[in-house]
């Protein structure tokens, strides 16, 4: 077992309410529960020594791993192939198809050896609220019981378990065709325990949930060259949404490094206004429409509970249930994956001014009449009365799509999505005929729009600019095109992608922008920025520059894990780095392979 494994080698498993890392080894080291942004309750990617892990695995130490989901599902099979034989661990979350809020959520971990004879070793060892609390542990022959402030954790195996102190261990030897298996439930102390697995209720189980996901998988709509890649990221954006309200988190994990050893260690283990909205149209093109729909209504929910309040009628991000407060603070007593600290719980970056949540809010809901045309007469209301607001208050600096923490600017991405807020809000007025003061929306999108034709250009570089004073490059403008705001093969929009061409691309991959020219408050660097690197691809596509669009997603496929997973970032070395995985990626990536798709087909039709 890697102290600290690379963040690639993990797949995600999870229940639609909660999720788990498991390492190619085989050791969840990352879950939390009973909600993705409860304290944890296995955290050794973050502190080997006190976060806690579940291991179930070989003891040869020459058994090579390989992983892999079942087909169509986010069911994760873990093979050990060794001189011995090949065993397999077989991972899932039952998800609760109830879609409502539970505080019950079981990991299931079945075991099987397809060749020859493999001893597996289980190794229990929670750790409760992010390490900080002790538990107490009842254990009897097959089952075990952890017990730590309310909250109980029920391990249940097909074979004996042994104390190890206030945890647990076991052994079991399985020759070929035999089976076995392990599963952990968390819920409210004093809850009854599930009932005890065997062999037909884990493969009852593993049958039910591949089902589920194969169902689910069948909606989608998406003919492309793509299919395995866009539909292990439409999982995977399924994964991260919280069911009981459609929330999409921006992933499944806290505290994880922008850079090994630095201090960009954020948690991402909520629901951001930006993300979640550009998720619509992702999920909308693939022929998702329930789930596009759920995170509309829960954003239009947002903007009614800030009617006639003081104040933004938005913030940046908001826990999964919609609650506002995400109070940042650090895990001191963990010491971050490899030594990156600090670990930080909550987000500050909650309280910051971003201006572009409004234009990327008003663009989700004006997804189409899949979505509009449901829109309640209270949401509109709640809609127009934050566009009548937003109209006298959009010419402000503010922080920036980037969060940065060294001081507001005016940056050119904010005003080019107050511009799109405007300019959706009048679409939708006028295509479903709902009262609204277009008339000062439009003099306000104007207004927008010649600011940053004047003051986001920059003669220098001969490209549109992070900010106003500023002369930097910023990748968040290759959305300009998708959004409208600029023609894809306008002149300017050309020298702007061949600015970005000379100053963020590095062999296909993209930054974000240059942290050294433009100072973000924080010490360190980054890698490229995966997400723009998919923007790039879209805006490659959009443009005409097919063969080098196709050539960049190609290559940026060679950088995914061995299932298909993104984290944030891609580093010097090509590792991957971030949270993990992100779902900003994923979504960015089913946008370039569409904009790419229908490019490719419109030129092979001439």
């Amino acid at each position: 077992m890697d102290r600290y494994p690379p963040i690639a080698e993990h797949g995600l498993v999870g229940d639609l309410q909660t999720a788990a890392l498991v390492s190619s080894q085989g050791v969840v080291d990352w879950f939390a529960a009973p909600r993705f942004d409860s304290p944890s309750i296995f955290a050794a990617l973050l502190d080997h020594d006190r976060g806690g892990y579940m291991r179930l695995a070989p003891e040869n130490p020459d058994a090579t791993c390989k992983q892999l989901y079942y087909p169509g599902t986010a069911i994760l099979v873990t093979r050990f192939m060794s001189p011995d034989g090949v065993g397999e661990v077989f991972d899932f979350m039952p998800p609760d198809q109830t879609r409502t809020a539970t505080d019950r959520h079981t990991l299931v971990r079945g075991v099987r050896v397809v060749r020859g004879t493999v001893e597996f070793t289980l190794e229990c060892r929670p750790r409760f609220d992010y390490g900080r609390a002790e538990h107490e542990l009842e254990l009897g022959e097959n089952d075990a019981l952890f017990r730590a402030l309310g909250i109980d954790g029920h391990l249940q195996s097909t074979f004996p378990l042994e104390r190890d102190g206030q945890d647990v261990r076991a052994k079991v030897t399985l020759k070929a065709g035999e089976a076995g298996g392990a599963v952990f439930t968390v819920c409210a102390s004093g809850g009854k325990a599930p009932p005890p697995p065997t062999i037909d209720r884990l493969t009852g189980q593993v049958e039910e949930v591949g089902r589920f996901w194969q169902h689910w998988l069948r909606q989608s709509r998406y003919r492309g060259r793509w299919p395995e890649l866009v539909h292990r990221s439409a999982i995977t954006l399924k994964l991260l949404t919280y069911a009981p309200t459609g929330a999409l988190i921006a992933a499944a994990t806290m505290g994880l490094p922008e850079e090994v050893g630095g201090e960009r260690n954020w948690d991402y283990r909520f629901t951001w206004v930006r993300d979640g909205s550009l998720s619509v149209r992702a999920m909308l093109d693939l022929g998702f429409v329930e789930e596009a729909t759920a995170f509309v209504h829960w954003l239009v929910d947002r903007l009614r509970e800030r009617e006639g309040k003081e104040g933004e009628p938005l913030q940046t991000m908001y826990r999964i249930d919609g609650s506002p407060d995400l109070p940042e603070e650090t895990l001191d007593h963990f010491e971050g994956y490899r030594g990156s600290a600090p670990v930080r719980i909550g987000n500050g970056a909650a309280d910051q001014l971003q201006l572009d949540i409004y234009g990327e809010a008003i663009y989700a809901v004006s997804q189409g009449a899949e979505i509009a045309h449901q829109a309640s007469f209270k949401g509109w209301q709640a809609l127009t009365r934050a566009l009548d607001w937003f109209a006298d208050a959009w010419d402000r600096p503010d922080e920036g799509i980037w969060e940065t923490r060294g001081g507001r600017q005016d940056f050119t991405y904010s005003r080019v999505m107050s511009w799109v807020a405007l300019d959706r809000g009048m679409r939708l007025a006028e295509s479903f005929r709902r009262p609204a003061d277009v008339a000062r929306w439009r003099t306000a999108r104007d207004a927008v729009f010649e600011q940053v034709m004047e003051r986001g250009w920059s003669d220098k570089e001969h490209a549109f600019v992070q900010h106003y004073d500023s002369d930097v490059l910023d990748a968040s403008l290759l959305l300009m095109p998708r959004v409208g705001f600029v023609a894809p093969k306008d002149p300017a929009w050309l020298s702007t992608l061949d600015a970005m061409d000379r100053k963020l691309v590095s062999d296909s991959l993209v930054y974000r922008y240059d942290p050294a020219a433009s100072p973000d408050g924080l010490r360190g660097s980054e890698g490229t920025f995966s997400l723009c690197t998919f923007l790039y691809v879209d805006a490659l596509a959009r443009a005409g520059r097919l063969a080098q669009a196709r050539y960049s997603f190609e290559k940026m496929q060679t950088y995914a894990n061995h299932v298909g997973l993104f984290a944030e970032e891609i580093g010097p070395s090509g590792e991957q780095l971030g949270n993990f995985p992100q779902a900003f990626t994923h979504l960015s990536l089913i946008m370039a392979a569409i904009t790419l798709d229908e490019a490719l087909d419109a030129e092979t039709e001439r």
